[in-house]
């Protein structure tokens, strides 16, 4: 079975965006559709994450930032000065790359617990900022007014497959991406970096440079995923930057399995449909006698403990090792099968 995949990857390819293409032909529900839009949104940031957590080895909080970055650059731009939102969300995604690089100069040149608490630090500071200037932003409230996305007369929210295809082709242009990125030199000086720094370092490759274009990388489809986010919802809500989406998007790349980027890819959708069935599921507030949101809290955290516990290597590693041990164990061309 495993040869038979790997001998015919391009026609099982084909066969997976067909059956994409098919699913908002096929599903009447409208939740389902919107959960995984939303999912699909969650995976570009997670799986762009998952470049400097996994293969850069910079375990860093500002990617939620480049996301509400983008989100609300794209806004402000279309509310308050009528751009296209098809301008707007390329501009989100410059506003994100620019803020990488300023996050990234200081976060280059500290290690561990460090950086983590710079880059959160960071992306708490971004909020505060939006939150104080209430006349731009909306201040608490969020800003609301953001116009949907249309081409002509078609507009995309009265359609239930457009932004379906649309975040999916967002989705699938940030993978290849991402692979292409990590499978090439620059990528396989990232992980030299990560797992023998002194090494790298001794042999010419730049330790700043590379990390600061790793932040670069990684926060440009954060940032258009955060612009099409806020015309989806017609809303950029400072939600965005909550330590709940934060603790969602990180397990979405523990569990899906760091340094794989299709991990967190596959587990963004599940986790999103998971998370939100926990939110709206009442027999589970009531077994454990709390409300419904800290119950889907507390079932992520418990996902995150029993992944890094039993399998640390994530769901796609999993994968993978089974893969690889399937090969291993089916015997050559031209062999008797016992």
């Amino acid at each position: 079975m495993i040869s038979f995949i790997h001998a015919n990857k391009k026609a099982l390819a084909v066969v997976g965006i067909v059956v994409f293409l098919a699913i908002p032909l096929v599903v009447d529900n409208k939740l389902l559709i919107h959960l995984a839009i939303l999912g699909m949104l969650y995976a570009v940031v997670a799986s762009n994450w998952d470049l400097t957590l996994g293969y850069a080895g910079v375990f860093n909080f500002a990617h939620l930032a480049f996301f509400g970055i983008g989100a609300y650059t794209s806004g402000i731009l279309t509310v308050k000065l009528g751009i296209s939102p098809w301008l707007g969300i390329p501009c989100g995604a410059v506003a994100a790359a620019i803020a990488s690089v300023i996050v990234s100069i200081p976060a280059i040149r500290l290690r561990g617990i460090y950086v983590a608490l710079l880059t959160f630090a960071c992306s708490q500071l971004v909020l505060l900022l939006l939150l104080s200037q209430p006349l731009i932003t909306g201040g608490q409230q969020g800003l609301t007014g953001v116009p949907q996305l249309q081409i002509g007369d078609f507009r995309f929210r009265e359609s239930k497959f457009a932004h379906f295809y649309l975040v999916g082709l967002l989705l699938l242009c940030s993978t290849v991406f991402l692979r292409r990125l990590v499978t090439s030199d620059f990528g396989l000086s990232l992980i030299a970096l990560r797992d023998f720094e002194e090494y790298a370092i001794a042999r010419g490759i730049p330790l700043a440079r590379q990390r600061l274009l790793a932040f670069l990388l990684s926060s440009i489809f954060p940032g258009l995923a955060g612009g099409v986010y806020a015309h989806f919802l017609i809303v950029a809500s400072p939600d965005i930057f909550g330590f709940s989406l934060a603790i969602l998007l990180l397990s979405m790349v523990l569990v899906g399995g760091v340094a794989t980027i299709y991990g967190p890819v596959l587990i963004g959708v599940v986790m999103t449909y998971v998370s939100e069935l926990m939110a709206s599921s009442a027999w589970m507030s009531e077994i454990f006698g709390v409300s419904r949101g800290p119950v889907r809290f507390m079932f992520v955290a418990v996902i995150i403990v029993l992944t890094m516990r039993f399998f640390p290597q994530g769901v796609w590693g999993l994968i993978k090792q089974y893969s690889a041990r399937s090969r291993m164990t089916e015997p050559a061309e031209g062999e008797d099968r016992v």
